[in-house]
């Protein structure tokens, strides 16, 4: 089945369209919260039915436990995840009212502590206005707007953004080819407002940088040799500071702002995972291959610049 299919089906399994019924007309909750209540416990029938559980009377403490370790890794906000939580519980609240279930597996469940601390995902509008910070009459202005098209509309690491080759932009087909944790490549669909963004730089400044050392590089520096991470995190940094975000802004906030955005749109976990290239979680194992073509319509239907 396809990906769509394969969302439906938990859909179907999980029961959500009654459980839609209860919120909006039993428990009187607006429409905002009903909708986002319905995204969360989407995400959670996908996550389920990728562990192979299509009945919620056989999610576990355990699956539970894993599935708020994945949304923290992902970069959701901790206001974000609260409501996870939050329509979880009011979920299999539901159905044990309905006699579906005789125990609740969320009387254990709670927002494990990190053991990092994630950078805040920007708002889109600050996103925004970060994005449109370069000023044009600047000499470096189209690199370091690549750049945060690049780190935000492709949802890269500060060492992915500096390792991008030139052979790895392939813009005919809205893809990047990135080589991520242990050379593990990964294609991750990219917009029309990225892709705008980094050919102009290619073919305007970047052949004026290019002084034979660039080692086929995408982002040069002022020099023409590869930018560094060193680089990379000042550009960022003077962009937030004139497109006032008063917030600490690396590139890494770049990355888990591209996840956050998509998944608080809607997007399915697995799609995300797969544009993200994560490969440390345990649960990680779960998921299957996503078909090109449903990436690219995951990315445009949910990113705000897709």
């Amino acid at each position: 089945m396809s990906g769509p299919e394969v969302r439906e089906r938990a859909r179907r399994d999980f029961g959500l369209e009654g459980f839609r019924d209860f919120l909006a007309l039993e428990s009187g909750h607006s429409d905002h919260t009903v909708e986002a209540y319905l995204r969360d416990l989407q995400r959670l029938a996908d996550f389920a039915a990728s562990k192979g559980v299509r009945d919620p009377a056989q999610v576990t403490r355990a699956l539970l436990r894993d599935f708020v370790y994945l949304l923290k890794d992902l970069g959701l906000s901790a206001a974000t995840i609260r409501r996870e939580v939050s329509a979880i519980r009011t979920y299999f609240g539901f159905l044990i009212g309905e006699g579906r279930l005789a125990t609740d597996p969320t009387d254990r469940i709670e927002t494990p502590r990190r053991g990092r601390v994630l950078p805040e995902p920007l708002s889109v509008r600050d996103v925004e206005a970060l994005l449109a910070s370069p000023r044009l009459d600047a000499p470096l202005a189209w690199r370091d707007r690549a750049l945060l098209e690049l780190g935000y509309g492709a949802g890269l690491r500060v060492s992915e953004l500096c390792g991008l080759g030139t052979t790895d932009l392939l813009l005919t087909e809205n893809l990047v080819r990135v080589f991520g944790k242990g050379g593990k490549e990964r294609l991750v669909p990219i917009g029309r407002s990225l892709i705008g963004a980094v050919s102009v730089y290619l073919h305007q400044l970047r052949p004026e940088l290019d002084r034979g050392a660039t080692k086929g590089r995408v982002l040069l520096n002022a020099r023409g040799r590869p930018l560094s991470r060193v680089g990379a995190w000042g550009i960022v940094k003077r962009a937030a500071e004139r497109a006032a975000i008063a917030k600490r802004v690396t590139p890494h906030t770049l990355r888990h702002s591209f996840a956050t955005h998509l998944l608080e749109g809607g997007a399915d976990l697995r799609a995300v995972q797969e544009m993200l290239g994560h490969a440390d979680l345990s649960t990680t194992q779960i998921y299957t291959h996503v078909d090109r073509d449903y990436l690219r319509s995951v990315h445009k239907q949910f990113h705000p610049r897709g």
